[in-house]
């Protein structure tokens, strides 16, 4: 069995970081491990603490991983401090990791910063260079790129910018009222549009944890990145389209939707 890592924050809620990144590790066929940055109290209405990792304790977790069971690809979401990003790059470079999935969370879908001025800059010196693939949304391009994206051909200089300046694929994600359910993919100076379906669902907490993770987890089968970034999408829109609906916020997708067999009958 083909194995991943996600280097995240938990989501007590279930919907987003580690707990929607383990969820879509499984429902794509992989084994899935976890190396917990931050601990946070959030549900679908908002969060309302966060607890960050050691980045000793951090390390420990990733040496765990690597020395055991080590993982044929790595999503990384988020991380908010300098010395926890710091750790990562070491370690991951340490243990020359491969099939690294970057999904560089640095602003909300509100328009709210959730990093600092000064993680950003870490983030962009030490992980970005190491990535396989970024998964910017827009907003969060806008901040890699140094420019603004008002359109189709925006998203396309902004993606060049980026994959030029880090070496790595970028799959610039639309929405935010541009482009909404398209994402560009590009990488080696070319680049394909991949035009999902918009699905009417307000439900959409984690849709970035989640459509990283389904990168990864295809990677790591050995899928190349045009074909995981197509089945990745094939995932997600099933996910959404299965209209789970909980919480009283953006609830959480249904990450099992394609998983049946005994144990799914209900009573």
């Amino acid at each position: 069995m083909k194995t991943a890592v996600t280097i995240a924050g938990s989501d007590s809620s279930g919907g987003a970081g580690i707990q929607a990144d383990i969820k879509t590790m499984i429902a794509n066929g992989v084994y899935a491990m976890s190396a917990i940055t931050a601990l946070t109290a959030q549900n679908t209405t908002g969060v309302t603490g966060i607890m960050e990792v050691t980045p000793e304790f951090l390390g420990e977790e990733l040496d765990n991983i690597f020395t055991d069971i080590y993982p044929d690809a790595v999503k990384i979401g988020m991380v908010s401090s300098s010395a926890l990003i710091e750790k990562i790059a070491d370690k991951l470079q340490e243990y020359q990791a491969e099939n690294i999935v970057v999904d560089p969370v640095m602003v909300a879908t509100s328009g709210a910063k959730l990093i600092s001025d000064e993680a950003i800059g870490t983030l962009k010196k030490r992980l970005l260079p190491i990535a396989s693939v970024l998964t910017p949304n827009i907003p969060e391009a806008e901040v890699l790129a140094e420019m603004e994206i008002h359109s189709a051909d925006d998203m396309i200089e902004a993606a060049k910018k980026i994959s030029d300046t880090y070496h790595c694929a970028v799959l610039c994600k639309g929405g935010h009222k541009l482009n909404d359910a398209n994402d560009l993919l590009y990488r080696d100076g070319d680049y394909r549009w991949f035009n999902g379906k918009r699905i009417d669902n307000p439900n959409t907490h984690g849709t970035g944890c989640t459509l990283s993770s389904a990168i990864a987890s295809n990677l790591a089968k050995g899928f190349d990145m045009d074909t995981s970034v197509e089945r990745a999408k094939d995932y997600i829109s099933g996910a959404l389209a299965a209209m789970l609906d909980l919480g009283k916020g953006s609830g959480p997708m249904d990450h099992g939707f394609a998983i049946t067999g005994e144990y799914k009958k209900e009573a």
